[in-house]
């Protein structure tokens, strides 16, 4: 719709420069627009020669997922392997089957913290909450410092200080 109002609008004006300006778009915008799209990747690719069968997939993900191997990266059960003297594929190609199937997050189990509460005081008579250690974190004072100047001692400046309890 909006490339047949623009050509209508080329042809009237007489340009597409013209077009372009009235428009409010860019010359190489138009252009970009009016060329078709080069679908690159609609070949699919081949398969490498040297790619895991889907069996070796399943026995690396076997491995990866047995319980001596569950916690380790990827790399520690590459090392272990190998001084076990059995090879199933590269580091990379651990990684690799790892993300084909969504486990590439941690792999070691986490523990989890409850949420933190704030501490809430109740009362239920008078004079059973006493609680000063809030009020002065809360407030703030002049102090008494004054900011002197050279050696004339005229006050400059005196700064609020915010009180804190230890």
């Amino acid at each position: 719709m909006i490339s047949v109002l623009f050509a209508e609008l080329v042809v009237v004006v007489g340009g597409v420069r013209r077009a372009c300006i009235l428009f409010g778009v860019s010359r190489a915008g138009h252009y970009r627009s009016s060329q078709p799209l080069l679908n690159v990747a609609s070949r699919p690719r081949r398969r490498p020669a040297n790619a895991l069968t889907d069996e070796q997939t399943a026995e690396v993900l076997e491995v990866l997922r047995s319980p001596e191997h569950c916690e380790l990266a990827p790399a520690q059960v590459w090392a272990r392997l190998l001084d076990a003297g059995v090879y199933l594929c590269s580091i990379s190609t651990m990684y690799r089957v790892l993300r084909a199937v969504g486990e590439t997050g941690e792999r070691r189990r986490q523990r989890t913290h409850p949420a933190k509460k704030k501490p809430e005081l109740l009362a239920t008579k008078p004079c059973q909450v006493w609680s000063w250690v809030t009020d002065i974190e809360r407030h703030e004072a002049l102090s008494n410092r004054v900011v002197m100047k050279g050696h004339h001692r005229r006050s400059v400046a005196a700064d609020r200080v915010k009180l804190r309890a230890v």
